[in-house]
């Protein structure tokens, strides 16, 4: 089981991914974004969170279109599965793996505080140790996480069950006024079709040890785990 996470200028939870990847016992290396390949026997490409280009005319626009991104569009392709935390979602959706737009925080303000997730589902490479519906919290740190997308893809996101987590309470219950920053419908995160895409805003890296909080986003790392594992 291989990961390699992807380093862009301005990258800073890097070493957060390769830490909680190897603590779920998946092989993790770093990978500039300038290369044009991915490692050999890549299976899991990572974009960690961060200020990639400084966030410079948009968040995640250069990024995605950084010579490393093509390798990682190649390997989605394939099948092969694909995370992006934070500024990893925004590069993704800017790269085309992702729908949707992550724009300023309805508010104007960098929210960084901890928060709760429902679980949308269980059943994917990425939720496999979780329960559908249970609420687990993790951290979260952004100035554009507003996920937004125009009515029919947001339909289309809804009815093919691609929302992957909801902002909500400490209960699970998912409500208008719980976005940290203003997303539709209090998405937190959301699928490719096929599943084997991931992007969310909040950080389950920084949650996978009791001494720094929680262990809650561990789980997302053992689920990979097993996923390749089993693959």
């Amino acid at each position: 089981m291989r990961a390699a996470v992807v380093m862009f200028p301005g990258s800073n939870r890097e070493g957060d991914a390769v830490r909680a990847l190897r603590a779920a016992g998946i092989e993790a290396a770093t990978v500039w974004h300038g290369d044009h390949e991915l490692p050999a026997g890549t299976d899991l490409a990572v974009l960690p969170g961060g200020f990639s280009y400084g966030d410079y005319l948009r968040c995640g626009a250069i990024a995605g279109r950084s010579p490393i991104m093509d390798a990682v569009r190649a390997h989605a392709g394939r099948g092969g599965l694909v995370l992006g935390i934070c500024n990893g979602f925004q590069i993704l959706v800017e790269s085309g793996l992702l729908p949707g737009v992550l724009m300023r925080n309805a508010d104007l303000r960098f929210v960084c505080h901890m928060q709760h997730l429902r679980v949308q589902r269980a059943d994917t490479p990425f939720t496999t140790s979780y329960r559908e519906g249970e609420a687990i919290e993790v951290a979260i740190a952004h100035g554009e996480g507003n996920y937004t997308a125009d009515a029919e893809t947001l339909a289309r996101i809804e009815g093919e069950g691609l929302v992957a987590f909801r902002y909500c309470d400490a209960a699970g219950v998912v409500k208008s006024n719980l976005s940290p920053n203003g997303s539709m419908n209090e998405i937190a995160g959301v699928y490719s079709s096929n599943f084997r895409v991931l992007g969310l805003m909040p950080h389950p890296e920084n949650l996978i040890d009791p001494l720094v909080g929680g262990t809650d986003g561990l789980k997302l790392f053992e689920s990979l785990a097993e996923s390749l594992a089993t693959a």
